[in-house]
């Protein structure tokens, strides 16, 4: 029979955050005898480098390469991965020194030392791709080895969120003598010491990971072989699922697939429901000249119907978001919806008006085919209807694969378009910092200086995050007078899998990436 489960972790101490956990969905067992467990997403790697990815590539780099810090099942602050001990050593919170495990080796058998992490943090930075993670790094002054096993960060302001971006993806050490300084390794291999290796990869199609018997560190590998199946959509996916082509779906599962998954008491599968804290959300490009205007802006945050997308696009397994920090983290508001109330048409031709505009605003938005799910082309057709008949739009939809769209929106070629967020990780600092700033993960400048220059580097100096509400309130409402940014909805998260499948509902890391060794097969009920 089919079984739904609705299943949340108790809230976490830091940031105040639920998400996926163990309800006693599944029953442990050891399938490390087992065929390889095949996971279904429609989340594709844009590269295998980490110095040239800031996006969903993450997913697979969580599980073949390793980071000084981590996320153990269960833990919402960093804890040692490939480090075994990391502490900041002065009282200014600007000194991070980590200590690494004895004996550390790549896949490949080549040593991984303190000099092979500084080279790795160094290379981000020095290759500082337009796709990469560099703008983690803004605090990092330097990197200094200390020892063979030692290094230490010195930062250029206090910054206690930096353990998080430690326990990024993005920071994952690579072997310094096949990847340059200062270009992006190009011949579609790996060479990490994660928990898995990469046997074989065909991009677009499918990763082929193995375990790795040189890995050392927190994660205990519940099966020796995972495959990857990148898929263009959920209907694709779920289908292969029910076939029993696959084991488990997780990214892009599509609304009407979930409510049919939920409906069908015939199938042998598991349906996982938990909190999410990824988000959806517009982005309007100031180079634009009609983007460009605070009160263009600001009218179609007020004709926007954030419900209407959640129920009728989504089928309520997303939630309405009112703010670019979701529900769950401290520091979470309401402030578009405190600002802008109910939609109204006669609201927003007012604020049209009082700018001096009275003809229809042609706009153009950019959404991509196949990076967020299966119902983004029908948002965007339900955005593109609720503007237009607003009368005061003419809106045109235009779409790329998620490859080419990435150069678009970094070469300002879209007026406004389409981003979603799964976070690097789950403060609020992530919802706010990697979107202002000269430098952002959007690639169009976002000065915001009293963001930048004063409520972040204030809220980076407390370590108890619950203390800086105040800090993020300012922010968020910074955000909303400029409306350069547009939050719609936030989401659920949810992992269909067969029967004989456990460990799904601890796959789940606090940034909502999959660790795949905690899979397994059931060996008794």
């Amino acid at each position: 029979m089919f079984n739904r489960n609705r299943c949340l972790r108790p809230a976490a101490a830091i940031a105040s955050i639920s998400v996926v956990a163990g309800c006693g969905v599944f029953s442990n067992g050891n399938s490390a005898d087992k065929p390889p467990i095949v996971v279904g997403t429609t989340s594709a790697p844009s590269t295998l480098d980490p110095a040239g990815s800031w996006d969903g590539s993450w997913e697979l780099f969580r599980n073949i390469y390793q980071t000084l810090l981590a996320y153990p099942n269960g833990a919402t602050t960093p804890q040692p991965d490939a480090a075994r001990s990391c502490k900041f050593t002065d009282s200014s919170n600007r000194a991070y020194r980590c200590e690494l495990r004895p004996g550390l080796k790549f896949a490949n058998g080549d040593t991984l030392d303190a000099r092979a992490v500084k080279y790795s943090i160094d290379r981000i930075r020095n290759i500082n791709a337009a796709t990469g993670p560099a703008g983690l790094l803004g605090s990092l002054e330097r990197v200094q080895v200390t020892g063979d096993r030692d290094v230490v960060f010195q930062l250029n302001k206090p910054d206690t969120t930096f353990p998080f971006v430690l326990a990024t993806p993005a920071m994952s050490i690579v072997d310094p003598g096949d990847y340059p300084a200062r270009a992006l390794r190009k011949d579609g291999k790996v060479s990490g010491s994660g928990p898995y290796t990469l046997r074989s990869y065909d991009e677009g199609h499918k990763a082929e990971l193995v375990r790795n018997d040189r890995y050392q560190g927190f994660a205990d590998r519940r099966n020796n072989a995972v495959t990857i199946r990148y898929f263009q959509d959920s209907a694709a996916m779920v289908k292969a699922l029910r076939d029993k082509q696959i084991d488990v779906t997780y990214r892009g599962l599509a609304a009407d697939d979930i409510i049919a998954l939920e409906r069908n008491s015939s199938s042998n599968l598991q349906l996982v429901e938990g909190a999410g804290i990824d988000i959806s959300y517009l982005v309007f490009n100031p180079k634009d000249p009609w983007a460009a205007k605070p009160a263009v802006r600001k009218a179609v945050a007020q004709v926007v119907d954030r419900a209407v997308i959640a129920h009728d696009v989504y089928k309520d397994t997303v939630e309405p978001l009112y703010s670019m920090v979701p529900a769950g983290l401290t520091g979470h508001t309401t402030s578009f919806f405190d600002n802008f109330g109910d939609p109204s048409v006669p609201k927003a031709r007012k604020i049209l008006s009082q700018a001096g505009i009275r003809q229809k605003v042609p706009l153009t938005l950019w959404y991509t085919t196949d990076r967020y799910g299966s119902e983004t082309a029908k948002m965007f057709q339900e955005l593109k209807r609720q503007l237009d008949d607003s009368g005061l739009f003419t809106i045109t939809l235009k779409s790329r694969p998620w490859k080419t769209y990435v150069v678009g929106y970094r070469n300002g070629e879209y007026p406004v378009f389409g981003r979603g967020w799964f976070p690097d990780f789950p403060d609020a600092d992530n919802f706010i910092a990697p979107f202002v700033g000269e430098q952002n993960a959007l690639g169009t400048p976002y000065p915001a200086s009293e963001i930048t220059k004063v409520l972040l580097p204030e809220s980076r100096r407390e370590s108890d995050r619950g203390a800086v509400v105040k800090e993020f309130e300012q922010a968020q409402q910074i955000l909303v007078d400029d409306a350069r940014l547009l939050p719609l909805w936030q989401g659920k998260q949810y992992l269909a899998a067969s029967d004989d499948i456990s460990g799904g509902e601890q796959a789940l890391d606090p940034s909502t990436i999959m660790m795949m060794w905690e899979l397994s097969r059931k060996t008794s009920w």
